[in-house]
Order: C-alpha cells, then structure tokens, then sequence
C-alpha cells in the first residue's frame, strides 16, 4: 500500500505541473490585466484623466514585473510554490496568495466533504430502499426525486431558494456565514462549545449544502438502484438465499458490498464535483469560499489567486482518486492496489 501511495503521489507531480502551465496561460489568454482594471477604475471612479490613468497602470505593470514575458511570470510564480510555498501576491487583496487560500479553502472543503457525505449516505439508502422496491409507488417517487437532481441546473435551484429567503421569507443576512452577533464570537468560551454560534452557522449555509447535496444523492441512487438490481440475479445471491438466509441479511451482507463497487471508484471525481457544485452556489450566495474568488479574480485580472485556486482544485482530483483507490481495496481484499 506504501508503495502504490508513492507511486501515484510521483505521478501526480507532472500532471499537478502541465495543469499549472494550460490554466496560466489559458486565464492570462484574453487581452488586459489588473493595471488594465486599475486603470479603468482611476477614469470612471476617480475621476483621473486619461494620461494620468495610463501613466499609473504602466508604471504598476512595471513595478510588479507584469510587462515580463509569460514565460517569465509563469517560471517566477512555479519557483516560489516550489521552494518556499509561495503561491505570489494578490494584487486586489493586497496579501499572499497563500492567505487567501487558508482563509477560504477550509470552509470551502468543510462544505463539500459536508455535502459528499449527505449525498452519499443519502443516496445509497435511497438506491437499496429503490432497488428492493422495484417498480412500486417507492420506486417511482425516488426515480423521479433523482431525475429532477440530475436535470435541474444547481445555480437555478441556488437563484430560487435565494429569491423566497429573500423575498418572501424577507431573511437578513443572506451571503455571510455568521449573523452579526456571533461574527466574532469564539467557538470556545472556556471549555463549553459555542452551540448557539455552531446552529448560526448551519442557518446560514443550508441553502448551499442542500442544493449540493441534491445534485450529488441523485447520481449515488441511480447508481446503487442499477448495481443492487443486477447483484440481486447474481448467483451467489441466489446461493445464500438457499442456505436460509433471511432477505435482509442477503441484501446487507452479500448484495450491497457488491453493488459499492462502481460507487466508490466514482469517488475519485465525487470530491471535485462536490467542490464544484459547492462553487456555483456560493456564487449565487455571495459566500466567501472558492468559487466567488476564482470568479472575481478572474474578472479583474488577478492572475495569480485564479491560477492558484484552480491548481489546488485539480490537486483535489488527483487525492479524491488516490483515495477511491484505497477504499476500493478495503471494500474488496481481492484488490491488491500496490501488486502491479
């Protein structure tokens, strides 16, 4: 097991570099950069002329070497990841990339896993309660729950949830993930848990995880419906039904373990698609995470946050992977992830 870790993190490292080297240069493609935005904002909303705007945007490419060639730009910013973690400056947060990281990608991740769990605990027991109900009202209220998952569009789901909390609810607050009164409460006061912070938390980032988790039970209960249907003819199913197994303990013991299989190799795109689904709607919601900072910086020219943002998404494919590999020997001794 040691040893297929090693081999796939040493794998990992030349895609993590050629994925690096396409989201540079494809996000720095389209003309303009952040002094090209600076510039823009001195002429419409400082009301600078336009020689005074050109003025300080050449001298601000000149300053934070964004006149180098990209080849250039792209070997500085690789070297400081390399060695020092230095993921370069953000020039509209005026800090280290790497703090904008820390700050928005565990509760990015908090979310996802969040929403990785429900949908699959969720889904997978709708899949059996389906697969062992076939073609009765259960079956069909569950098929149709999991169409409308896969079909409706997440930001469309986001954009009505935010329209009735809004205005027909007339919910305050939206878009942050504390109230007011318990934004700068410790989650600690002494030894005793802050609950009442904890339970302001989850007010406030339902909408997110619900729409996520939605998405996400579907493909896990068609999935698990369609394997659980097929083990269920299998013959050694029909070996331990002879032996006077009850029906549960066939379900549970035999077919289920089985019908895992598919869905925990999917595990390995699951935590990227989490994140994602994640993304769309903490747009919609305004919420500091990934998604809105890889959709401002990019709109503003902040090169550095995106690039890095996405590097660190494609890393969470890379470990998802990794780890729907391990989970898969565990859930079958048969597999030996390290013999080749």
């Amino acid at each position: 097991m040691l040893r297929f870790l090693a081999i796939r993190l040493g794998q990992a490292i030349p895609v993590l570099f050629v994925m690096s080297l396409i989201t540079f240069f494809i996000i720095q493609a389209p003309p303009g950069d952040y002094a090209d935005f600076l510039r823009t904002n001195m002429i419409t909303q400082g009301n600078a002329t336009i020689e005074a705007a050109d003025r300080f945007a050449a001298e601000y490419r000149e300053k934070n070497g964004l006149n180098d060639p990209l080849v250039v730009q792209y070997a500085r910013w690789m070297y400081g990841i390399v060695t020092r973690l230095d993921f370069g400056q953000s020039y509209a947060y005026n800090k280290p990339v790497l703090e904008v990281i820390e700050q928005r990608l565990p509760k990015t991740l908090l979310i996802a896993l969040t929403c990785h769990l429900l949908a699959s605990l969720i889904g997978i027991g709708f899949g059996i309660l389906a697969a062992t109900r076939q073609y009765t009202w259960v079956d069909t209220v569950l098929s149709f729950v999991s169409f409308l998952g896969m079909t409706i569009p997440r930001f469309l789901l986001a954009l009505i949830i935010l329209y009735i909390l809004a205005y027909k609810l007339n919910v305050q607050e939206i878009g942050s993930f504390f109230s007011t009164k318990y934004g700068g409460q410790p989650w600690f006061d002494g030894i005793w848990f802050n609950w009442g912070k904890a339970w302001n938390l989850i007010q406030h980032v339902w909408p997110v995880v619900a729409v996520a988790t939605f998405g996400g039970l579907a493909y896990n209960m068609r999935v698990m419906r369609a394997n659980l249907l097929d083990t269920l003819n299998a013959q050694y199913v029909e070996t331990a039904r002879a032996k006077g197994l009850s029906e549960g303990a066939v379900i549970m013991r035999h077919a289920v373990p089985n019908a895992l299989h598919p869905l925990v190799a999917y595990q390995g795109v699951v935590l990227p698609y989490m994140l994602t689904g994640e993304i769309e709607v903490a747009i919609v919601f305004g919420l500091a995470t990934i998604g809105p900072a890889i959709v401002g910086s990019m709109a503003i020219g902040d090169v550095f946050v995106t690039a890095s943002l996405l590097l660190v998404l494609g890393a969470t494919l890379i470990i998802g992977n990794i780890i729907a590999d391990v989970l898969l020997a565990l859930l079958d001794p048969r597999i030996r992830v390290g013999s080749n």
